[in-house]
C-alpha cells in the first residue's frame, strides 16, 4: 500500500502538498523516509528521468515528474511496481487539472495543502492491490515500468549525484553496449568475407596449377 505521498515543484524542491498514513508504520519510521524524499526533491531537474525507483531498506519510492511538478510515493517492496504507477499517473491528472496555472506562483510550502483530501481518497483506493478493480489496472496498463531505472536512495543522497547523471550513466552504457554489438558484428562479417576471399584466391592458383602444369 501508499504510506506516504509528496508532492514538490522541480525548479527548487518547494513541497506543494503531502498526505501520510500512519496507520501501520511507526511515524518515526515514516519521517527518516519522508526526510530522505526532500533531500531527493533538492537533486532533481528538468532533465532528471521522467520516472524511477529507488530502494530505501524495506521500502521503494517511485516518483514521477509531470509539468515541472515531481509526484512521489513510498511503499512496500512487495507493492505492485505497475499499481505504484498507475496511482501516480492519476495523482499527477487530478492535480494538474487543478493546479497547473498556480504552480509557478508558489512561494511557501505546502501552498496546496488543501489538496490532501483528495490524495488520502485516490491512497485508499489503492489500499487493497489484491482487489478486482486494481487487478484490472494492472492488467491493462501497457506502460513498461519494468525498464523504469532503479537505484539506492542512500547512494543517490550520499555521493550527490543528480538522477540526471546516474540516468547519463545508463543511456551511456547502453549505448556503449550497442556499439559493442555492432562492431563485434562488423568483424564477424569481415572475417567472413577474408574466408571467402582467401578460399577464392586458392581456388584460382589451383586452376592455374592445374592447367599450366598438368594438362
Amino acid at each position: 500500500m501508499v504510506l506516504l505521498t509528496l508532492l514538490a515543484r522541480v525548479t527548487d524542491g518547494l513541497p506543494l502538498s503531502a498526505s501520510i498514513d500512519n496507520s501501520n508504520e511507526k511515524e518515526q519510521n515514516l519521517q527518516v523516509y519522508q526526510n530522505q524524499a526532500k533531500q531527493l526533491f533538492r537533486k532533481l531537474s528538468h532533465n532528471s528521468p521522467s520516472r524511477c525507483t529507488l530502494e530505501s531498506g524495506p521500502m521503494l519510492i517511485h516518483y514521477q515528474i509531470e509539468q515541472g511538478v515531481c509526484f512521489l510515493i513510498i511503499c512496500h517492496h512487495n507493492f505492485s511496481k505497475k499499481l505504484a504507477f498507475n496511482y501516480l499517473a492519476e495523482l499527477a491528472q487530478s492535480f494538474l487539472e487543478r493546479y497547473a496555472p498556480q504552480i509557478g506562483q508558489a512561494s511557501r510550502p505546502y501552498t496546496f495543502i488543501e489538496f490532501e483530501t483528495t490524495i488520502r481518497k485516490l491512497m485508499k483506493s489503492y489500499t487493497d492491490s489484491r482487489s478486482p478493480k486494481q487487478l484490472s489496472k494492472i492488467n491493462n496498463d501497457l506502460a513498461d515500468v519494468q525498464r523504469i531505472m532503479v537505484q539506492n536512495i542512500e547512494d543517490v543522497i550520499q555521493r550527490g549525484e543528480q538522477l540526471s547523471v546516474l540516468d547519463n550513466k545508463a543511456n551511456n552504457l547502453s549505448m556503449m553496449s550497442r556499439q559493442y554489438k555492432k562492431e563485434s558484428h562488423q568483424l564477424n562479417l569481415n572475417a567472413q568475407q577474408w574466408k571467402y576471399i582467401a578460399a577464392g584466391v586458392g581456388f584460382v592458383f589451383l586452376f592455374l596449377f592445374l592447367r599450366y602444369w598438368v594438362f
